[in-house]
């Protein structure tokens, strides 16, 4: 592949980041990039096509989800081939953050092409915003394994790290995660956004166990969770902070 004879073409693949929740957040850049692209590519086309038509945005689309994402890729490089121009948006939030996007940026890059980063609302970030002092290392872990043995084995490896890190977990297992962090450390001081930017956002902070048993105690469990671990104990500052 001929990587020189793509750079000279304009196209350009634009990775958007698109709200979490609340659709006020998204951006101006983002709706400009929208509304001027030929072609949106989107982890599911139903999620995107709300969020276009919402803003009386109409544009052709194409799948790009976890599945399918290396094939995916080389229609958006044939679409940048034609010179396309190109936008790439997650579900919500910022792609390649626990969301595809990033084989499909990689891919596009290494095909020769600009790819282009929209920045926009991610879960990780709104949380970290208001979750406090952590230390000066951060860690983004994403989804930890579902299997409780990986799971505890991995909580175990990140809390003895003694650095901040966050998770993202679903209403299902939030309990059983909180459960196993108060397991293994008590003290340490978590933070769990709930629902960011949407109607009912929720942020809890206390002691593993007491936001544990906060959760614990509740009849019924919804939404989307962010889960902050500080680096130190409860109340505790580390000297990196």
């Amino acid at each position: 592949m001929d990587k020189r004879r793509y750079n000279e073409r304009v196209a350009e693949l634009y990775i958007v980041g698109t709200p979490i929740g609340n659709l006020g957040d998204i951006t101006m850049r983002a709706l400009e990039t929208f509304r001027s692209v030929d072609l949106v590519a989107a982890e599911d086309t139903r999620e995107t096509m709300k969020l276009l038509t919402h803003f009386e945005i109409s544009k052709p689309m194409i799948s790009c989800r976890a599945q399918n994402e290396e094939a995916a890729a080389q229609k958006v490089i044939e679409a940048l081939k034609k010179g396309q121009n190109v936008a790439y948006a997650s579900d919500a939030g910022t792609p390649g953050i626990s969301d595809p996007g990033s084989v499909l940026a990689y891919m596009v890059r290494q095909a020769g092409f600009k790819v282009v980063p929209i920045p926009g609302p991610s879960a990780f970030a709104a949380l970290v915003s208001v979750a406090g002092p952590g230390g000066k290392t951060l860690v983004f872990e994403g989804f930890l394994s579902p299997s409780p043995g990986k799971r505890r084995k991995r909580l175990r490896e990140l809390l003895e790290a003694q650095k901040a890190f966050v998770l993202y977990e679903s209403p299902f297992r939030i309990v059983k995660l909180l459960a196993d962090i108060a397991d293994i450390d008590s003290e340490r001081r978590v933070v769990v956004g709930r629902e960011l930017t949407k109607l009912y956002e929720e942020i809890v902070e206390g002691s593993a166990e007491q936001v544990r048993d906060n959760f614990a105690a509740r009849q019924s469990i919804k939404g989307e969770f962010a889960v902050f671990v500080s680096s130190v104990l409860k109340g505790r500052q580390s000297d990196d902070e």
